[in-house]
């Protein structure tokens, strides 16, 4: 799971190019997807309260939704959404970023906990002129979107969150001291077998898209990580244990959906229906074929989802999704979503 990570799952230029071409098969369905459009890229370096940090802006000057912010895991950061942008970015605004603590911004000590996250995102957008957004988070990237949601409601017109929870699960608070012992003593390897292992769904759980390309690579990009990446990877698991990763805080009342992968096993289906519930009229569903790493193994299929959502398309009878379920009040239903 993204946001768990003890290092943080960023790649280098070149592996990002091996997962790009790993990923997009000649043989892929496309589920509705439109022709990439010119775009502007633009890097904003910002500063909150004494932190420097970096937001990543794909202009659409033709939009057809508000604003799309991508709050990703723990081990992304601002460049690990490019492959996502050829059926994201003809739709609107992408707006990517490294928080401070995170990718290349500064480090940000364990003391400062999610409100303080939640905050920066609010800088960012006040900075970057943007009163209103569709809000997507992903692992830890929904943990700090939430509390944005619960804190900033006046920003959020949409939220989409995936591969999502409101409590640390057992696995990763079991799996993190003897993750960080074994980095201690330098077993990087032994280390990257337990990374992958929590990550990812048993090979036995299920079929999973890219199963064995996908593992093989985070084993690598684990291993390739500078001391400065393991160094933040480490404070901001500190920061979870330290500061929890939920607030039972009202949550605005926008069209919401909650996804994983069906073999999830670090936030289980359970888990992003528990998180729904909390939601006003959340929608959930689970993409077939699909783990923890969803948005990695599916990324057209994921892609297409948050933009069809985002988009007030129909996101029913998805040949990739499991059913759309309704979750209001704790009832689970079949529900269509139209708006």
């Amino acid at each position: 799971m993204d946001w768990f990570a003890v290092v943080p799952f960023v790649a280098e230029p070149s592996m990002r190019t091996s997962l790009t071409a790993a990923q997009d098969s000649p043989s892929t369905q496309r589920y509705g997807s439109v022709p990439p459009a010119p775009k502007q890229v633009e890097e904003r370096s910002l500063v909150f309260e004494g932190f420097a940090y970096t937001c990543r802006i794909v202009h659409q000057d033709a939009p057809q939704t508000a604003p799309l912010v991508l709050l990703g895991g723990s081990s992304q950061n601002r460049y690990s959404w490019q492959g996502h942008e050829r059926w994201l970015s003809p739709l609107c605004t992408l707006i990517t970023v490294d928080l401070p603590g995170y990718g290349t911004s500064d480090f940000l000590p364990a003391r400062y906990g999610i409100d303080f996250l939640a905050a920066a995102i609010k800088h960012m957008l006040v900075e970057s002129g943007m009163p209103q957004v569709n809000l997507f988070g992903g692992c830890f990237g929904e943990v700090v979107g939430l509390r944005f949601a619960q804190l900033h409601p006046e920003f959020v017109r949409r939220i989409v969150f995936c591969g999502a929870a409101k409590r640390l699960p057992d696995i990763y608070t079991d799996a993190v001291p003897r993750l960080s012992h074994a980095l201690g003593r330098g077993e990087i390897e032994a280390a990257a077998d337990g990374l992958v292992q929590l990550f990812m769904s048993n090979p036995g759980a299920g079929k999973v898209r890219k199963h064995a390309a996908v593992a093989r690579l985070l084993q690598q990009q684990f291993v390739n990580q500078t001391p400065d990446e393991i160094k933040k990877a480490v404070e901001h698991n500190t920061r979870l244990m330290m500061h929890g990763c939920y607030e039972p805080l009202p949550v605005p009342d926008v069209p919401s959906l909650v996804f994983t992968g069906e073999y999830d096993s670090l936030c289980t289906p359970q888990m992003g229906r528990e998180l729904a519930e909390t939601m006003p009229s959340a929608l959930f569903t689970t993409v077939k074929e699909a783990d923890h790493l969803v948005t990695v193994e599916r990324r057209q299929e994921s892609s297409d989802l948050i933009g069809r959502f985002c988009t007030d398309r129909p996101i029913d009878d998805l040949p990739y999704c499991n059913a759309v379920e309704s979750l209001d009040a704790g009832l689970l239903a079949c529900a269509t979503h139209r708006r």
